[in-house]
């Protein structure tokens, strides 16, 4: 599930808000899975993954993650991303383009006390995407801090929120005989622009 609150008004967010209540109400599984996509400079390469969205607020979009990931690096090296929703319980697809950002330190913090003390535990203790022995040096790490952590831990400065504003939404829908539809919005000097695009 996303937190959505104070959602923008502006066009594409109703179309949002309104497929996001049909597959709610369709019981989409992981309907917060959303696949972000990032540029590395350094290997010229694309690199995409998915992250669990945890709120929209106004039209801000907002994930939480380690800072010194790879992605995190392609963040700051390249502001630019590409996202993508896909509820297949009303075969829909989302996708954006958006300009990224680290989220406030208050908000990030608040987020962080909002949470489980064992999903902490793994903020903690996880070293995002280094090369580790086995599996079993991950499980002691996060035991170990577990063992030690109590609700009121402070939030690492190496975890915290991204936040993205998306300038680009392509809605599309699947339908049979693949005579599907594709509709568009891009932000232009504050104006959202809007047309259709050929299956």
């Amino acid at each position: 599930m996303i937190e959505i609150s104070n959602l923008s008004k502006e066009k594409p967010y109703e179309f949002f808000k309104g497929y996001y209540e049909k597959a709610f109400e369709a019981k989409q599984g992981s309907i917060e899975a959303i696949s972000i996509s990032s540029f590395n400079k350094m290997l010229n390469e694309v690199e995409s993954r998915y992250v669990n969205l945890k709120y929209i607020i106004g039209n801000e979009w907002t994930f939480f993650s380690n800072y010194r990931s790879p992605k995190a690096k392609d963040f700051q090296s390249h502001d630019q991303i590409s996202a993508l929703l896909y509820w297949g319980s009303i075969n829909v697809q989302i996708r954006l383009k958006a300009n990224i950002y680290r989220s406030s330190v208050d908000f990030s913090d608040k987020h962080f006390q909002s949470r489980s003390k064992e999903k902490n535990a793994l903020a903690i203790s996880s070293s995002q995407s280094e090369l580790v022995e086995s599996y079993s040096e991950v499980e002691k790490s996060f035991n170990n801090v577990l063992s030690q952590i109590s609700k009121d831990t402070q939030r690492p400065d190496f975890w915290g929120g991204f936040t993205f504003v998306p300038y680009y939404f392509e809605f599309w829908e699947g339908h049979e005989n693949r005579l599907n539809k594709r509709h568009v919005f891009k932000l232009r000097e504050e104006n959202w622009e809007e047309w259709f695009l050929q299956p």
